[in-house]
């Protein structure tokens, strides 16, 4: 999924601090674990520190989203969701695999039992450091240097936003029933469920909705996918969503452009889930569990950082400058809640010029914000990359795009894989790749190819032909894409020089 995120809240939890001093007065106070908790190392031996965290899901689990219920845990899901689903493609091979039980409950020991050991061991190691003091309460701000902690107000001379993000939630009746709570989940609670559900709905059209599908599907679960839209991915690249759309229908029923519009509890004790359609087609559906994955928000209003003086955007995003400042002097902010990425390697970045200025305020560093790429770990994976086509459009610019299937280079023959593709868009007057799109076996890994070469300013042409490709590796196929693509931006304005679907260099 990615999804995938920045750090705990620091919003409730019971009142409970520790650690070195006493005082109510810090050098610093970073309000989250996650990516926030990086930034406390040697060069701030000096100062006194305060980290205040809640934690993260219904253990309240010290070190942020992506440890605890995010990034980590759900990879460490898909790698045995992808053995459990290869019998599928071992078929088209010839190869027979028979299709064995899931052991989830030690699968779920596997992965928490790491994951919560190391919650466990990051919050004992903040707390055994003689200038910093952890603090698990309730947090609010009161103007821009006080910040009610529980029931104790503490000043600090800087202040890091580092409170991360939450589940978006839908006004849909019965959503919020507590006597279904045990049934209705996000990404924070599903992944520790007790038993594996028989029937599970998953309401949403993003990475989380296709990531969890692809686990739970792969364990055994029946799985529904229902989205509000037309295809999923949608904020992605069009030639990427649709490929998302028609590959994740083969792995699981996919109902488009229906909306949740009630839910209540079954008479065998399961769910009665019910949704319309654009036409107002009404829709029952009956399920043991529910996931609820339409997005994220972020937590800067639950800090009340508005009191502080802290300008945040139409969407709730605390925004900052290039050096993560906020509108407030003293006061800057990292990860998921200002940054609209929600991306775990974004909020590090930006934690570590955050770090570096801190320290450095007489030489500040700025975050880069250009080829951000996005990893998705659904069956098969994807990679993003740059703008969309529709954005490029959108903003008037120039481009060209070509797509490269997998099936164009020997490794792709040997996959017998007929949908795979790297999408690549290039700037035909600098010759240089502006976008990669990538849907197929080792997405990431390849994809990760077409950031390099964008975040270097590497033309296409350079970057194939500067270089030996293994043959006959799959990451031929990006070789084939850049040759392709340098080909299409020389001929701009050809009939067929927007999509060319090449054939490949041999």
């Amino acid at each position: 999924m990615a999804t995938e995120s920045s750090g705990g809240t620091g919003l409730s939890g019971a009142g409970r601090h520790s650690g070195g001093g006493a005082s109510d007065h810090f050098d610093l106070c970073i309000i989250g674990s996650g990516s926030g908790n990086t930034i406390v190392n040697h060069e701030f031996n000096d100062w006194s520190v305060a980290i205040v965290d809640q934690g993260v899901g219904e253990g309240e689990w010290f070190g942020g989203t992506c440890l605890n219920v995010g990034c980590i845990p759900t990879k460490m899901m898909v790698v045995p969701a992808d053995f459990a689903a290869s019998p599928d493609r071992a078929a088209r091979l010839g190869v027979e695999l028979s299709r064995g039980a899931v052991d989830f409950a030690g699968i779920q020991q596997r992965v928490f039992g790491r994951t919560n050991a190391i919650s466990t061991d990051g919050l004992a190691y903040r707390e055994s450091n003689e200038n910093v003091t952890v603090f698990r309460e309730a947090a609010a701000f009161i103007d821009a240097k006080h910040l009610q902690v529980g029931d104790r107000v503490i000043t600090a001379d800087q202040f890091v936003l580092a409170a991360g993000s939450r589940p978006r939630t839908l006004d849909v009746p019965g959503l919020n029933d507590p006597d279904l709570a045990g049934l209705i989940h996000t990404n924070d609670t599903l992944l520790r469920i007790k038993t594996l559900p028989k029937h599970l709905m998953i309401v949403g059209g993003g990475v989380e909705a296709l990531e969890f599908g692809h686990i739970f599907s792969a364990f055994g679960s029946k799985v529904t996918l229902v989205h509000h839209g037309a295809r999923l991915l949608r904020k992605l690249d069009r030639d990427l969503g649709e490929a998302a759309t028609k590959l994740a229908a083969e792995r699981f029923s996919v109902r488009l452009n229906q909306s949740l519009s009630n839910v209540e509890a079954s008479e065998t004790g399961g769910l009665i889930v019910s949704t319309s359609d654009s036409d107002g087609i009404d829709y029952d559906y009956a399920v043991d569990a529910l996931m609820v994955a339409v997005g994220r928000e972020p937590n800067g209003d639950l800090l009340e950082v508005g009191r502080a003086g802290v300008t945040l955007d139409d969407q709730g995003f605390v925004v900052v400058d290039d050096q993560q400042r906020t509108s407030q002097p003293g006061i800057w902010a990292l990860g998921d809640v200002t940054s609209h990425h929600l991306l775990k390697h974004v909020a590090n970045a930006e934690a570590r010029t955050v770090q570096h200025n801190l320290v450095h305020p007489d030489a500040m560093i700025a975050t880069r914000r250009d080829a951000v790429p996005q990893a998705i770990f659904s069956d098969p994976p994807m990679y993003s990359v740059g703008p969309t086509t529709d954005e490029l459009d959108a903003a008037g610019t120039h481009y060209v795009s070509i797509i490269q299937p997998y099936s164009t280079v020997a490794y792709g023959w040997a996959m017998v894989d007929d949908d795979s593709f790297v999408k690549l868009v290039g700037d035909p007057a600098t010759g240089k790749l502006l976008a990669a799109h990538v849907v197929g076996p080792e997405a990431p890994e390849l994809g990760q190819l077409c950031t390099t070469a964008i975040s270097f300013g590497i033309s296409a042409i350079e970057m194939a032909r500067g270089q030996y490709w293994a043959h006959p590796e799959l990451a031929e196929v990006v070789e084939n894409a850049l040759i392709s693509l340098d080909r299409a931006m020389r001929h701009d304005g050809d009939d067929d020089s927007e999509h060319r679907r090449p054939t490949g260099e041999g």
